[in-house]
């Protein structure tokens, strides 16, 4: 895993927030690389007269780090607070139980945030080396020139001249899926830009310690989710949901060829919405549930996710219907109000709910078929619990 040597040009800009640079600042092959691959996460402005010949910028609601070419990189910073970037990533991904990551909580950038918790997988990956990896029995079929496990005696009458015996056996073996996920996301973290040396220097410590051991091997965020865990490697949990985080952010996941600097993104609409359902789901008060993603058919081949609805535990019924807008207050449009009575009708409740990070500047309260939409706010602006136990009492409150 080599580190680029070229010291690049670094510029930042904050999500939702123009910013205009200079025309001198970015190259125009630059400028179309990044319009290029990048249209989804930042919004362009080539300069004309119009920008009065500046390049304007303004990131669409991600966060993170883009090397658009080894000599000028973007940095996106967050509108939240880098404590409550944190503490929203505790809550997604399973992390908030582990104590020594509270540390994290002083980060005061997102290079550093990025550090800490690269260092910590690296870290606990070299410390698992060092007491043995995780180990399981795989079934192998090979021609050996021994008897291991089972003949395949068949083979040996149709073919009495091959001296290579066909043999079955099983194998412990510690190249599995459970290993091959920490080596694949070491190796995405060591092609990427943000580890000081450091941290490249023990990300790179812990990607050799499996080499020789581990079958470098594509995986995926869903390969770290829903795995079993038994006595033998429970400190795994903490290394997939460390692992799904760095490889759900990290795109592309795989590129053949010549090497490239992979960039660090995260989608913080995604992250809010994942965030508030995992959020409920530990907090949910006696006599209620919260179901996340809730798939509705309404034809053949086509169905809609609903995010979050809260149910009555008694009787099942859906007391109200519940979707996240990670957006600006003037980007709200009667697009959603219409989605909600859709999602109320479909689920036969007269309550819904669109909840955003920061209370809009006219606070919704519409009445259409019976059917009542409201705004509420779950803020990332303050300590993110007690945020939560003020959305939860307005959620009741109004339902």
């Amino acid at each position: 895993m080599d580190i680029n040597p070229v010291q690049p040009i670094i510029l930042e800009i904050t999500e939702y927030e123009n910013k205009l640079f200079s025309l001198d600042k970015i190259p125009y092959s630059t400028g179309v690389e990044l319009y290029e691959k990048y249209k989804t996460q930042v919004d362009i402005e080539f300069p004309t007269y119009k920008t009065r010949e500046y390049w304007k910028l303004k990131a669409k609601g991600w966060v993170g780090y883009i090397p658009v070419t080894p000599e000028f990189h973007l940095k996106i910073n967050p509108k939240v607070p880098i404590q409550n970037l944190f503490g929203m990533l505790e809550y997604t991904y399973n992390l908030k139980s582990f104590r020594f990551l509270q540390g994290l909580m002083d980060c005061e950038s997102l290079e550093d945030f990025y550090n800490n918790l690269a260092h910590i997988l690296a870290d606990k990956v070299l410390e698992r080396c060092r007491k043995g990896l995780y180990r399981t029995y795989l079934p192998k079929t090979q021609q050996l020139s021994y008897v291991r496990g089972r003949l395949d005696v068949r083979q040996i009458i149709q073919k009495p001249w091959n001296v290579k015996l066909k043999c079955d056996y099983k194998e412990h073996t510690a190249d599995i899926k459970e290993n091959q996920i920490l080596a694949w996301t070491l190796y995405i973290i060591g092609r990427g830009s943000l580890c000081s040396e450091r941290v490249s220097s023990t990300v790179r410590k812990a990607y050799h310690a499996l080499q020789g051991l581990v079958t470098l091997q594509p995986c995926s965020a869903e390969d770290c989710i829903a795995r079993y865990y038994n006595r033998l490697n429970p400190d795994y949990e903490l290394l997939h949901n460390l692992c799904r985080f760095f490889l759900e952010n990290s795109s592309p996941s795989h590129e053949r060829g010549n090497y490239k600097i992979l960039p660090f993104l995260v989608d913080m609409a995604h992250l809010y919405e994942m965030f508030v359902a995992e959020w409920l789901k530990k907090n949910t008060p006696q006599g209620y549930f919260f179901k996340q993603q809730h798939q509705i058919e309404i034809s053949q081949n086509r169905h809609f996710s609903i995010d979050i609805l809260l149910c009555d535990a008694a009787t099942g019924k859906t007391i109200a219907v519940l979707d996240t807008k990670y957006k600006a207050s003037e980007q709200r449009g009667n697009t959603d109000i219409y989605q909600m009575i859709s999602y109320s009708n479909t689920t036969k409740c007269k309550q819904a709910f669109l909840i955003y990070p920061k209370d809009l500047t006219q606070p919704l309260d519409i009445t259409s078929d019976q059917i009542r939409v409201r705004s509420l706010t779950f803020s990332l602006d303050d300590n993110l619990d007690r945020a939560g136990q003020t959305f939860l009492k307005n959620l009741f409150l109004f339902s």
